[in-house]
């Protein structure tokens, strides 16, 4: 069984009767982010993807800006003994298309190089960590401009009729495969400017679907995403059009009303 759902005992209750059973439910596990040996966020996700989701997050929060930076990613039980770990420490070179192992844990160890580890070490040096849950991508942070430092606008003139941007939400429940087991699971879609669908990840959190299918397109190497609609399964919040606009998404839309901010 995919390790994005997990088998649970229930108890159904009908009008006349209630009898136990068993039913398949949305995973939900903490996911430690280290960068070498220090912790740096612990997300809340639905297990899978994990290394999108790292690069994701770590692409939103700044501090990696090209794949170049990204020196490795291995889980903490992957790793050699006596292995050098640290923020800029001896990178181990590993595939970031690799299947990820739930049996290796939830603890993901990341290795930047260049500007990428100075600003890990400064953010460390800080004391600004920065804790996520499957309801709310920004948090611990000391103010919302501090997201948007140093952030290129987005330049993209892209266009999208109002046909395509209707046909999304069918097309991207068309892929939720995980929610059709559970009815537990919000999901983001990467879109072609004909809705055609390129990428798409599901988890417990909105936020942290869109990293994942973010953080992917950034270690292919493909940021900015000059030609790409970010479609979600919920509302539109800050945090979404925030990972949106570091990333470069011209366009993003939903199915849930966006929030004031």
């Amino acid at each position: 069984m995919t390790p994005a759902v997990q088998t649970v005992d229930i108890l159904r209750v009908g009008p006349d009767a209630r009898a136990p059973g068993r039913d398949v439910a949305a995973a939900e596990e903490p996911l430690e982010i280290r960068l070498g040996a220090m912790p740096f966020v612990v997300i809340m996700r639905t297990p899978g993807a994990d290394r999108e989701l790292a690069a994701g997050f770590l692409l939103s929060e700044r501090i990696v800006r090209d794949p170049s930076e990204i020196a490795s990613m291995r889980y903490c039980g992957d790793l050699p003994e006596g292995e050098v770990d640290a923020v800029a420490g001896t990178p181990i070179e590993v595939d970031p298309e690799g299947a990820d192992d739930p049996a290796s844990g939830n603890v993901l160890g990341v290795w930047l190089r260049g500007a990428a580890a100075e600003r890990a070490a400064a953010r460390i040096a800080e004391r600004r960590h920065v804790t996520a849950n499957s309801s709310c991508g920004v948090c611990g942070r000391r103010s919302i401009d501090d997201l948007m430092e140093g952030v290129v606008p987005v330049t993209s003139r892209v266009t999208v009729p109002r046909a395509t941007v209707a046909a999304l939400p069918d097309r991207l429940r068309a892929a939720q495969a995980v929610f059709d087991l559970t009815g537990g699971l919000h999901a983001a879609g990467l879109f072609g400017l004909e809705a055609d669908l390129v990428r798409v990840a599901e988890d417990v959190g909105r936020h942290n679907a869109v990293d994942k299918v973010l953080g992917a397109e950034l270690v292919h190497g493909r940021l900015p995403l000059a030609e790409r609609v970010l479609f979600v399964s919920g509302r539109t919040s800050f945090e979404i059009v925030q990972k949106a606009v570091v990333a470069g998404v011209p366009v993003v839309a939903s199915v849930s009303a966006p929030s004031s901010l």
